[in-house]
């Protein structure tokens, strides 16, 4: 009988993999459009990127869903699509996966906010977020992932969202920047307030994606640590967004140097490491040596 993902990490430190929408980008995806659209219209490219993933390395996989909520979708008239998307992009990414290979159900911000800064409701979140964790969870997800979030209101709103309508456990990562005073959100969420609230919501996993590079993200592994008991994600950019006089984006992390921060990471207690922005199978690649390798389950 296979392990679960969560039961996998209590024995080792678990691979997760790099950016899906630059992989995307770099096989025709064009600038502005949906990523979520692929899942049907270029199911094979998506699972071409799933595959590499677990080729290098990666023992779970993120869904080709991070802008798959029904609000983010309806900016691209697609919100009506919600489920059917995001249940082809968790079908997708199992059908890549080796045997072993797990599935994270991606669940990116909604892009837009909460009263009374903006025009939603945590109801209308939480039912948006529970229609995209209805799609994943039937697709076969193995956990959900609320990631990319800097507004601890609505990563809750998500979490109880997810919940609601299914059994699969939820990680949920939150987006820091650096402050003389600790790591915050830019709506102000302490990392110590959003791994204590959302391990109270009932998250089986807290962490931490986006923003900060592989060394700035020790300190906040360490600051989520220091106030959970949960097991902690880390998945770094590498560095910061650099646009070339062609328009390319490149980013300001070397893979050397990205790397050799890895160790620190899982010093620092993370138990799922992965990759965020500017990060791709070369780099989980690089990871995997100096993450804890098992036999797969």
């Amino acid at each position: 009988m296979s392990l679960s993902l969560l039961e996998l990490a209590k024995d080792r430190e678990v691979l997760l993999d790099g950016a899906m929408g630059t992989e995307l980008m770099a096989r025709g995806l064009p600038q502005g459009a949906p990523p979520e659209i692929w899942n049907v219209d270029r199911p094979e490219v998506v699972a071409a990127v799933h595959a590499d993933y677990f080729a290098a390395g990666s023992d779970a996989v993120s869904t080709n869903t991070f802008g798959g909520s029904p609000i983010k979708l309806a900016g691209h008239g697609l919100g009506d699509r919600a489920y059917e998307l995001n249940r082809a992009a968790a079908r997708l990414a199992r059908s890549a996966a080796p045997a072993g290979g797990y599935v994270a159900g991606s669940m990116g911000p909604t892009g837009k906010f909460l009263r009374p800064q903006g025009e939603f409701t945590e109801k209308e979140f939480e039912d948006a977020y529970a229609e995209q964790a209805r799609g994943l969870a039937d697709g076969g997800a193995d956990v959900l992932l609320l990631e990319t979030h800097y507004d601890l209101r609505e990563a809750l709103a998500g979490l109880l969202g997810a919940r609601r309508v299914t059994a699969v456990p939820v990680f949920v990562t939150m987006t820091f920047n650096i402050l003389p005073r600790g790591f915050f959100t830019i709506m102000g969420d302490g990392a110590a307030r959003c791994a204590a609230e959302l391990e109270a919501g009932g998250a089986a996993a807290v962490g931490v994606n986006c923003t900060l590079n592989s060394e700035q993200m020790i300190g906040a592994v360490r600051a989520l640590g220091e106030a959970t008991r949960l097991p902690i994600v880390a998945q770094a950019n590498a560095g910061q967004p650099v646009i070339g006089p062609d328009g390319n984006v490149t980013y300001s992390q070397s893979l050397e140097d990205y790397v050799r921060h890895v160790p620190a990471l899982v010093e620092a207690g993370a138990r799922f490491i992965g990759g965020c922005c500017g990060t791709g199978p070369a780099f989980i690649r690089a990871m995997a040596p100096f993450v804890v390798r098992g036999v797969r389950a």
